[in-house]
Protein backbone atom coordinates (compact mmCIF):
# COMPACT_ATOMS: atom_id res chain seq x y z
CA UNK A 1 0.00 0.00 0.00
CA UNK A 2 2.97 2.45 0.13
CA UNK A 3 2.31 3.59 -3.45
CA UNK A 4 -1.33 4.46 -2.79
CA UNK A 5 -0.41 6.12 0.49
CA UNK A 6 2.20 8.18 -1.37
CA UNK A 7 -0.39 9.34 -3.90
CA UNK A 8 -2.61 10.46 -1.03
CA UNK A 9 0.26 12.32 0.65
CA UNK A 10 1.22 14.10 -2.56
CA UNK A 11 -2.35 15.33 -3.01
CA UNK A 12 -2.48 16.45 0.62
CA UNK A 13 0.88 18.25 0.43
CA UNK A 14 -0.16 20.16 -2.67
CA UNK A 15 -3.38 21.26 -0.98
CA UNK A 16 -1.33 22.28 2.05
CA UNK A 17 0.86 24.44 -0.18
CA UNK A 18 -2.19 26.15 -1.66
CA UNK A 19 -3.40 27.04 1.83
CA UNK A 20 -0.06 28.13 3.29
CA UNK A 21 0.87 30.38 0.38
CA UNK A 22 -2.36 32.34 0.83
CA UNK A 23 -0.80 33.76 3.98
CA UNK A 24 1.92 36.39 3.82
CA UNK A 25 4.41 35.13 6.41
CA UNK A 26 5.25 38.27 8.43
CA UNK A 27 1.62 39.39 8.42
CA UNK A 28 0.22 36.03 9.53
CA UNK A 29 -0.88 35.97 13.16
CA UNK A 30 1.87 34.41 15.24
CA UNK A 31 2.28 33.41 18.88
CA UNK A 32 4.61 31.31 21.00
CA UNK A 33 3.62 27.87 22.26
CA UNK A 34 3.89 27.09 25.98
CA UNK A 35 7.07 25.71 27.56
CA UNK A 36 9.39 27.15 24.91
CA UNK A 37 8.01 24.86 22.20
CA UNK A 38 8.55 27.48 19.52
CA UNK A 39 6.32 29.70 17.39
CA UNK A 40 3.12 28.80 15.59
CA UNK A 41 1.13 30.83 13.05
CA UNK A 42 -2.41 30.82 11.81
CA UNK A 43 -1.06 29.21 8.63
CA UNK A 44 0.27 26.19 10.58
CA UNK A 45 -3.16 25.70 12.11
CA UNK A 46 -5.06 26.19 8.86
CA UNK A 47 -2.91 23.57 7.12
CA UNK A 48 -3.23 21.20 10.06
CA UNK A 49 -7.01 21.52 10.09
CA UNK A 50 -7.21 20.59 6.42
CA UNK A 51 -4.83 17.65 6.79
CA UNK A 52 -6.55 16.31 9.90
CA UNK A 53 -9.84 16.35 8.04
CA UNK A 54 -8.53 14.91 4.76
CA UNK A 55 -6.07 12.20 5.73
CA UNK A 56 -7.86 10.26 8.50
CA UNK A 57 -11.02 10.36 6.39
CA UNK A 58 -9.14 8.56 3.64
CA UNK A 59 -7.55 6.01 6.02
CA UNK A 60 -9.93 5.46 8.92
CA UNK A 61 -7.74 2.79 10.54
CA UNK A 62 -4.58 4.94 10.62
CA UNK A 63 -3.44 6.79 13.72
CA UNK A 64 -2.61 10.49 13.80
CA UNK A 65 0.45 12.35 15.08
CA UNK A 66 0.94 16.01 14.21
CA UNK A 67 2.93 18.84 15.74
CA UNK A 68 -0.19 21.00 15.80
CA UNK A 69 -2.71 18.45 17.16
CA UNK A 70 -3.20 17.29 20.73
CA UNK A 71 -1.55 13.88 21.00
CA UNK A 72 -3.54 10.78 21.91
CA UNK A 73 -2.52 7.29 23.02
CA UNK A 74 -5.02 5.95 20.48
CA UNK A 75 -2.35 6.05 17.77
CA UNK A 76 -0.25 3.51 19.68
CA UNK A 77 -2.79 0.77 18.97
CA UNK A 78 -2.65 1.44 15.21
CA UNK A 79 -0.28 -0.46 12.91
CA UNK A 80 -0.15 2.56 10.58
CA UNK A 81 0.00 6.22 11.56
CA UNK A 82 0.21 9.58 9.80
CA UNK A 83 3.14 11.65 11.08
CA UNK A 84 2.70 15.28 10.07
CA UNK A 85 4.43 18.62 10.40
CA UNK A 86 2.05 21.11 8.78
CA UNK A 87 4.84 23.67 8.36
CA UNK A 88 8.41 22.70 9.23
CA UNK A 89 10.49 25.85 9.52
CA UNK A 90 7.77 28.05 11.00
CA UNK A 91 10.29 30.77 11.90
CA UNK A 92 11.36 30.97 8.25
CA UNK A 93 7.72 31.15 7.19
CA UNK A 94 6.90 33.87 9.74
CA UNK A 95 9.90 35.93 8.63
CA UNK A 96 8.83 35.79 5.00
CA UNK A 97 11.46 33.23 3.97
CA UNK A 98 11.00 30.44 1.44
CA UNK A 99 12.84 27.65 3.22
CA UNK A 100 9.91 26.00 4.97
CA UNK A 101 8.23 22.73 4.10
CA UNK A 102 5.21 20.53 4.53
CA UNK A 103 6.40 17.19 5.92
CA UNK A 104 4.00 14.24 5.61
CA UNK A 105 4.67 10.57 6.30
CA UNK A 106 3.01 7.23 6.95
CA UNK A 107 4.73 4.81 9.32
CA UNK A 108 3.79 1.12 9.47
CA UNK A 109 4.80 -0.79 12.61
CA UNK A 110 7.41 1.86 13.36
CA UNK A 111 8.91 2.13 9.85
CA UNK A 112 8.13 4.98 7.47
CA UNK A 113 6.73 3.56 4.22
CA UNK A 114 5.49 6.66 2.35
CA UNK A 115 6.76 10.23 2.59
CA UNK A 116 6.53 13.69 1.05
CA UNK A 117 8.48 16.87 1.73
CA UNK A 118 7.05 19.82 -0.21
CA UNK A 119 8.48 23.33 -0.41
CA UNK A 120 5.80 25.21 -2.39
CA UNK A 121 7.73 28.49 -2.64
CA UNK A 122 10.76 26.68 -4.01
CA UNK A 123 8.67 24.36 -6.21
CA UNK A 124 10.37 21.28 -4.77
CA UNK A 125 8.39 18.09 -4.20
CA UNK A 126 10.39 15.24 -2.67
CA UNK A 127 8.68 11.84 -2.59
CA UNK A 128 9.41 8.25 -1.59
CA UNK A 129 7.57 4.99 -1.08
CA UNK A 130 9.19 1.93 0.45
CA UNK A 131 11.09 -0.06 -2.16
CA UNK A 132 10.35 2.42 -4.95
CA UNK A 133 13.24 4.88 -4.68
CA UNK A 134 13.12 8.62 -4.04
CA UNK A 135 12.39 11.51 -6.40
CA UNK A 136 12.39 15.29 -6.55
CA UNK A 137 9.83 16.75 -8.95
CA UNK A 138 9.53 13.29 -10.50
CA UNK A 139 13.25 12.76 -11.19
CA UNK A 140 15.21 10.09 -9.27
CA UNK A 141 17.58 11.38 -6.60
CA UNK A 142 20.55 9.81 -4.85
CA UNK A 143 22.85 10.74 -2.01
CA UNK A 144 26.37 12.00 -2.79
CA UNK A 145 29.24 9.51 -2.71
CA UNK A 146 31.94 11.52 -0.88
CA UNK A 147 33.64 9.38 1.79
CA UNK A 148 36.00 11.87 3.52
CA UNK A 149 34.30 13.43 6.56
CA UNK A 150 36.80 16.30 6.80
CA UNK A 151 35.96 17.30 3.20
CA UNK A 152 32.20 16.83 3.54
CA UNK A 153 29.51 19.52 3.36
CA UNK A 154 27.28 18.98 6.40
CA UNK A 155 24.00 20.62 7.35
CA UNK A 156 24.16 21.23 11.10
CA UNK A 157 23.54 24.01 13.59
CA UNK A 158 26.62 25.51 15.21
CA UNK A 159 26.03 23.94 18.68
CA UNK A 160 26.60 20.53 17.10
CA UNK A 161 30.27 21.50 16.69
CA UNK A 162 30.77 21.75 20.46
CA UNK A 163 33.73 19.54 21.39
CA UNK A 164 31.76 17.67 24.05
CA UNK A 165 29.84 15.89 21.27
CA UNK A 166 32.98 14.43 19.67
CA UNK A 167 35.34 11.70 20.86
CA UNK A 168 38.44 13.75 20.06
CA UNK A 169 37.14 16.80 21.92
CA UNK A 170 36.80 18.76 18.67
CA UNK A 171 34.49 18.53 15.67
CA UNK A 172 35.89 17.35 12.32
CA UNK A 173 36.78 20.12 9.88
CA UNK A 174 33.83 19.55 7.58
CA UNK A 175 32.13 22.49 5.86
CA UNK A 176 29.03 23.47 7.82
CA UNK A 177 25.83 25.02 6.44
CA UNK A 178 22.30 25.35 7.79
CA UNK A 179 18.69 25.31 6.59
CA UNK A 180 15.88 26.27 9.01
CA UNK A 181 13.75 23.21 8.19
CA UNK A 182 14.98 19.83 9.41
CA UNK A 183 12.89 18.15 6.72
CA UNK A 184 14.58 20.24 4.03
CA UNK A 185 18.02 19.46 5.47
CA UNK A 186 17.29 15.76 5.09
CA UNK A 187 15.93 16.23 1.57
CA UNK A 188 19.05 18.13 0.51
CA UNK A 189 21.21 15.23 1.63
CA UNK A 190 18.92 12.82 -0.21
CA UNK A 191 19.33 14.77 -3.47
CA UNK A 192 23.11 15.09 -3.12
CA UNK A 193 23.25 18.87 -2.63
CA UNK A 194 24.93 18.22 0.73
CA UNK A 195 26.89 15.21 1.88
CA UNK A 196 25.41 14.76 5.34
CA UNK A 197 23.28 16.28 8.08
CA UNK A 198 23.12 15.89 11.82
CA UNK A 199 21.19 17.21 14.75
CA UNK A 200 22.30 16.02 18.16
CA UNK A 201 19.50 17.14 20.40
CA UNK A 202 16.28 15.11 20.92
CA UNK A 203 14.20 15.47 17.74
CA UNK A 204 10.44 15.26 17.26
CA UNK A 205 9.21 12.51 14.97
CA UNK A 206 7.18 14.89 12.80
CA UNK A 207 10.33 16.83 11.89
CA UNK A 208 12.19 13.81 10.55
CA UNK A 209 9.81 10.98 9.61
CA UNK A 210 9.40 11.96 5.96
CA UNK A 211 13.09 12.73 5.55
CA UNK A 212 14.06 9.36 7.01
CA UNK A 213 12.40 7.39 4.21
CA UNK A 214 13.37 9.81 1.43
CA UNK A 215 17.00 9.57 2.51
CA UNK A 216 16.98 5.79 2.79
CA UNK A 217 15.28 5.36 -0.59
CA UNK A 218 17.92 7.70 -2.05
CA UNK A 219 20.63 5.27 -0.94
CA UNK A 220 21.52 6.90 2.37
CA UNK A 221 21.66 5.77 5.98
CA UNK A 222 19.57 7.49 8.66
CA UNK A 223 20.00 6.80 12.38
CA UNK A 224 19.91 8.42 15.79
CA UNK A 225 23.09 9.94 17.22
CA UNK A 226 24.33 6.55 18.49
CA UNK A 227 23.82 4.79 15.15
CA UNK A 228 20.56 2.98 15.90
CA UNK A 229 17.85 2.91 13.18
CA UNK A 230 14.99 5.35 13.70
CA UNK A 231 11.70 3.86 14.91
CA UNK A 232 8.50 5.89 14.79
CA UNK A 233 5.15 6.13 16.60
CA UNK A 234 6.73 5.97 20.04
CA UNK A 235 4.70 6.78 23.18
CA UNK A 236 6.80 9.95 23.51
CA UNK A 237 7.47 10.90 19.88
CA UNK A 238 10.99 12.13 20.53
CA UNK A 239 14.11 10.53 19.02
CA UNK A 240 17.75 10.74 20.11
CA UNK A 241 18.97 13.06 17.35
CA UNK A 242 19.55 12.30 13.66
CA UNK A 243 22.66 11.43 11.66
CA UNK A 244 22.19 10.99 7.90
CA UNK A 245 24.59 10.49 5.00
CA UNK A 246 25.83 7.88 2.57
CA UNK A 247 27.08 4.64 4.14
CA UNK A 248 30.75 5.63 4.42
CA UNK A 249 30.15 9.13 5.81
CA UNK A 250 27.49 7.88 8.21
CA UNK A 251 29.93 5.33 9.61
CA UNK A 252 32.61 8.00 9.91
CA UNK A 253 30.32 10.42 11.77
CA UNK A 254 29.02 7.80 14.18
CA UNK A 255 32.62 6.73 14.91
CA UNK A 256 33.64 10.34 15.53
CA UNK A 257 30.68 11.26 17.75
CA UNK A 258 30.84 10.75 21.50
CA UNK A 259 27.72 8.70 22.38
CA UNK A 260 27.78 10.04 25.94
CA UNK A 261 27.39 13.69 24.88
CA UNK A 262 24.21 15.26 26.25
CA UNK A 263 23.27 17.12 23.07
CA UNK A 264 20.88 19.35 25.02
CA UNK A 265 21.94 22.59 23.33
CA UNK A 266 22.29 21.25 19.79
CA UNK A 267 19.69 21.67 17.07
Amino acid sequence: MPATDLSLLVDAAQRAGQIATQFTGPEAKRWDKPDGAGPVTEADLAVNTMLEDMLPSARANYGWLSEESEDSDARLSCDSVFIIDPIDGTRSFAEGGQTWAHSLAVADKGEVTAAVIYLPQRELLYCAAKGMGATCNGAPIHVADLADLDQASVLAARPNLDGRHWRSGAAPTFKRSLRPSLAYRMAQVADGHFDAMLTLRPSWEWDIAAGDLILREAGGICSNRTGEPLKFNNPKPLLNGVVAANNALHEAMISALDPTGSGISAR
